[in-house]
């Protein structure tokens, strides 16, 4: 027992080491006038999370964390009740699961601001961080992982029957539960947001890129680093050889999915785009890393491959759908968590075995050859967008039509760490010329003429040079 409980801690705090990633990928895809805003969002997700997830969200996932039958009538199918600020934990048992879980909240919750960034104010932001982190996700949590919820694997009646016949929803790490909740949250965000200046622009890719291509590589590294502590992690155990077992395979086949993913944008990148665009290979590896995190418990290594490169194209496809729908998003965080997500949660009822589902849930019955697993997993895809869409609509567009949810044009341009953290804006305003200096340099295209004189220079300071 003191093994899996510190086996939790360990992977709990790999996870929690996830935010310092996203915080480096999302200060090095805006632009400098809106770095400070961006990390201190980052920095109040993992403060109002904590907070608002120990208060009622945990609750509401888990409630008294009992079964149906054991239950003294305070959870339902739908919600948690009871354990309001862990006051059940008097035992001091039980806090490392608290712990965990509060790490997964706050990823969900970062996803967003990658979504919303650089016009959103910061109050709403605030507003949503605590709504999402306290309510919206934590009833997906209690639907798919509780002991009672009507999609969850772990809920059994009395006569050992579940709400979704056979196995339920099988989510294994939270493809489904982390990232479609924060991918689609951040889609009505940025629907509701609408575009940044210049998003219409003829040099729109230019005046908008991002300012560090060194933190983006950094942050993807570090978020690849705690992912293993994601998807291992979720074993929720390592006290036996067939725990540790599973989690070793876990993090074999969430390796083979983000290789295999950024492979194919790499190509991707190379036959389309013409160049080797590092940006958009990171974010292939987070695809991947999304997509086998719901599978990866219950796929075999070849497996893995195929969905991780199957997730690169959905990435990919998603990315130019937003695109084409003028949908601004600045880090692609649909295309990467909310598409990505919803391939991982489906592809389990695609690729995952018998074998495996035995091995990891411990049930053995015929949910995959007769496609009833693939149906439950489509339900719980629809839940989840639904749920997630709805109450985020709920809260975004009152926001906008009240005028509280985007910063006015003239503090857009001056950027929100002028605006909203008193950075000065002689320091910002420099950091942004010579960034749209190299930009306007970077577009100077070379004509046939200019060209020939470069080359004709070029030859008569080789040729008078002295040997």
């Amino acid at each position: 027992v003191a093994t899996d409980v510190m086996w939790i801690l360990i992977t709990g705090i790999l996870v929690f080491w996830m935010q310092a990633g996203f915080a480096m990928l999302e200060a090095g895809t805006v632009r400098p006038k809106n770095t400070n805003n961006i990390l201190f969002k980052n920095l109040m997700d993992a403060s109002f999370g904590a907070i608002g997830f120990w208060l009622l969200g945990y609750s509401f996932a888990f409630g008294n964390g009992r079964t149906v039958a054991n239950d003294p009538g305070n959870d339902n199918g739908f919600i948690g009740a009871g354990n309001w600020a862990l006051q059940n934990f008097n035992d001091d048992t039980s806090y490392h699961e608290f712990f965990f879980q509060w790490a997964f909240a706050s990823a969900a919750t970062t996803i967003v601001s990658g979504s919303v960034a650089e016009r959103c104010r910061l109050e709403a932001y605030f507003l949503y961080s605590i709504v999402l982190t306290t309510f919206v996700y934590p009833v997906v949590v209690h639907w798919v992982w509780s002991y009672s919820g009507f999609l969850s694997a772990f809920y059994e009646d009395d006569d050992g029957q579940r709400y979704l016949s056979k196995n339920g929803v099988i989510d294994f790490a939270g493809s489904g539960v982390v990232h479609m909740v924060g991918g689609y949250a951040g889609l009505i965000g940025a629907i509701a947001l609408g575009p940044r200046q210049g998003f219409f622009g003829q040099n729109a890719q230019a005046q908008l890129k991002g300012s560090n291509e060194l933190l983006c590589s950094l942050g993807v590294g570090i978020l690849w680093m705690g992912w293993y502590g994601f998807n291992a992690g979720s074993t929720l155990a390592a006290g036996s050889y067939q725990a540790i077992n599973l989690a070793s395979k876990v993090a074999v086949v969430t390796t083979i999915a983000a290789a295999s993913s950024a492979i194919v944008v790499m190509f991707y990148s190379r036959i389309v785009k013409g160049h080797y665009d590092l940006t958009l290979c990171l974010n292939g590896v987070l695809a991947g890393l999304v997509s086998i995190t719901a599978p990866c418990a219950v796929v075999e290594p070849w497996a893995s491959m195929m969905i991780g490169i199957i997730g690169a194209f959905v990435f990919l496809f998603a990315s130019k759908a937003l695109k084409a729908l003028k949908i601004d998003d600045p880090l692609d965080a649909f295309p990467v968590h909310g598409a990505g997500g919803t391939w991982g949660v489906l592809s389990v009822g695609i690729f995952a075995t018998r074998s495996n589902i035995s091995r990891a849930y411990g049930f053995d019955n015929d949910a995959m050859t007769s496609v009833n697993q693939f149906g439950n997993q489509m339900i719980g895809v629809i839940c989840i967008i639904g749920w997630t869409c709805t109450t985020m609509s709920l809260l975004f567009f009152p926001l906008k039509f009240a005028g509280f949810l985007r910063i006015s044009a003239r503090e857009e341009k001056m950027g929100l760490d002028v605006v909203e953290h008193g950075v000065p804006w002689r320091h910002n305003h420099a950091a942004v010329e010579r960034r749209a200096k190299g930009a306007r340099k970077e577009e100077v295209e070379f004509t046939p003429t200019n060209k020939q004189r470069s080359e004709k220079k070029d030859m008569g300071a080789f040729v008078g040079t002295p040997v």
